[in-house]
């Protein structure tokens, strides 16, 4: 049970989430569980999950330093136990480059082991393009990322006490080498990270098109009730499961067209996916095709290919 001066949070009451969350707002999604969907197009900031344990609190993703802080305005809100840990589901800049503001509170931030090793892959040059673009991370006075405190390489990785369960997950390669996915089996919730987004979100350049499926396909196999993605508001299985056949169809569609000899630029253009996937089809689309072109002409992962 909640306590009163939770409960009477009236902004925070009981949603079963199905795409009624708005940017900047948080929902409670069970019992001691919020989710707070970021402002990705003004703000650039990824969506949160607040996990409240016996004794502290959990965060997922550490967002931009300016939305790790706005999350921590919203943790405070919900409750007065600190935040212990902040789990990075990936390295991109949205879900960890706020790390700083975590750690330079106590909080311990925890990804799976291929987070830190994409930070040494891409790092620092994206640190340095977002600093000058960027207030929040100029502010920071660094020269180079934040790597995650504690990583782990077998999964999962259990968080648990009193209250609660939470499994740390990572299934394979997808949106990135190191996406991790936080589970609680209890409460049948599952938060994504970038490897489940609800709209057209999906950046591919450092993914594997064509494993992505089969990643969803075991987080399917957790049998979530609800499903906290990366991007856009929250929902329920049906997430992983358009997410899962926009890409089965993009790398379908590519291929066919690249066997007839069209280049990505002409498969863009003409590209029809179906119905069922055009919550997942926006403007990135013509980088989509670009980066499975490159998966099924070079056999291998558009995030091994340098572009």
């Amino acid at each position: 049970m909640l306590p009163p001066r939770i409960a009477s949070v009236l902004a925070l009451t009981f949603v079963a989430t199905r795409g009624d969350a708005q940017p900047d707002t948080l929902k409670q999604i069970v019992p001691g569980v919020w989710f707070r969907q970021g402002d990705i197009d003004h703000k650039g900031h990824c969506n949160n999950v607040i996990i409240e344990m016996a004794d502290h609190l959990i965060v997922v993703d550490a967002n931009f330093p300016s939305g790790a802080r706005l999350v921590l305005e919203d943790a405070k809100r919900v409750s007065s136990k600190p935040v212990k840990f902040v789990f990075d589901t990936h390295h991109h800049g949205d879900h960890l480059y706020g790390n700083p503001v975590w750690t330079s509170m106590g909080a311990v931030t925890v990804a799976y082991a291929g987070v830190a090793e994409e930070i040494k892959r891409y790092e620092p040059k994206r640190w340095k393009q977002a600093a000058g673009e960027r207030e929040d991370v100029r502010e920071l006075k660094r020269d180079a990322p934040e790597a995650p405190m504690k990583t782990f390489t077998q999964s999962p990785y259990v968080m648990e006490d009193s209250t609660r369960r939470v499994e740390l997950h990572f299934f394979g390669w997808a949106h990135t080498r190191g996406d991790g996915f936080a589970w609680l089996p209890n409460e049948k919730v599952l938060a994504t990270g970038d490897a489940v987004t609800n709209g057209a979100y999906n950046y591919t350049a450092d993914a594997n098109v064509g494993n992505w499926p089969r990643v969803l396909a075991q987080a399917a196999k957790l049998q979530p009730r609800y499903v906290l993605p990366g991007h856009g508001a929250a929902g329920g299985k049906e997430l992983i499961e358009g997410q899962s056949r926009f890409f089965v169809e993009l790398r379908k569609a590519v291929e066919q067209a690249a066997r007839s000899g069209k280049k990505p630029d002409e498969i863009a253009a003409s590209i029809r996916l179906s119905d069922a996937v055009k919550n997942w089809v926006g403007s990135g689309l013509k980088a989509q095709v670009a980066d499975a072109y490159r998966e099924v002409t070079l056999n291998k992962p558009a995030g091994d290919v340098q572009h």
